[in-house]
């Protein structure tokens, strides 16, 4: 594996924006609304875009010759370093649209520091996405917000949804060597930055909806190691069986 820094980087970029998609995917036919299906599956492809961009990345630092398509199919459970955030079941829709708002409150700020950032292809990178993230995240937070300051019934299904995902939201916040040296290079962000924007936005929208947002949990950890939820494998092999049924398939 390459020493560059950018390489793990990418692919945790790359494997949570994929990982997500899949789950949003399992809405298809099954939102609330038509309006709520396209939104979701457009939300989904948005992310599919930024991972294949992320991964071709990559793989072009890897120099192995891996390509986006290898990556996403052919590593096991282990090699992937997606948030655990993003694998976990979608239960409700409340559960989902807090999923999301946390992920969303966490994606827009990284993309906008990796393009502000000194490196080329992570500016690139950052700047497409994050046009599209800040609508996903006025998307999530106004469902919060509806959801929240709703009907007792609406409100009390999104604090369930809160608390069945909240667990996982302090792998956001984790600064290892990978980010330490993104943000040494003016590449990346810096300690404490992200974890400042993300918790702002997340007061700002609870405030909003009449909720509380909970002390701060025994975070889960562990996914920049390779180690995941027992819901990860199930994913993977839903999405990953075609391309390894039929390796080298063209359509």
């Amino acid at each position: 594996m390459t020493d560059d820094p950018r390489f793990p980087y990418l692919l945790r970029m790359a494997d949570t924006s994929l990982v997500l998609a899949q789950r949003l995917s399992e809405w298809l036919a099954h939102a609330p609304t038509m309006e709520e299906d396209m939104a979701l599956a457009n939300i989904g492809l948005d992310l599919i875009g930024n991972a294949r961009t992320a991964y071709s990345l990559a793989g072009e630092i890897e120099g192995r010759g891996r390509d986006e398509d290898q990556l996403a199919y052919f590593r096991d459970e282990r090699e992937f370093l997606n948030l655990q955030l993003v694998e976990q079941p979608n239960r409700d829709f409340a559960a989902t649209m807090a999923r999301q708002f946390f992920f969303d409150a966490w994606h827009l700020p990284t993309l906008e520091a990796l393009a502000r950032g000194g490196d080329e292809d992570l500016a690139a990178l950052g700047a497409k996405g994050a046009k599209e993230a800040a609508y996903h995240l006025r998307h999530s937070s106004s469902w919060v917000v509806r959801l929240g300051d709703g009907t007792e019934e609406s409100h009390r299904r999104m604090v369930e949804g809160i608390d069945s995902v909240w667990r996982y939201c302090g792998e956001l916040f984790e600064f290892d060597e990978v980010d330490r040296a993104l943000a040494e290079g003016g590449w990346g962000p810096g300690p404490g930055e992200i974890e400042n924007s993300w918790r702002a936005t997340v007061s700002e929208v609870f405030d909003e909806a009449g909720l509380e947002v909970p002390p701060d949990a025994v975070w889960a950890t562990g996914s920049r190691r390779g180690l995941h939820t027992e819901y990860l494998g199930y994913i993977l092999a839903e999405m990953q069986y075609l391309a390894r049924s039929h390796p080298g398939a063209k359509w």
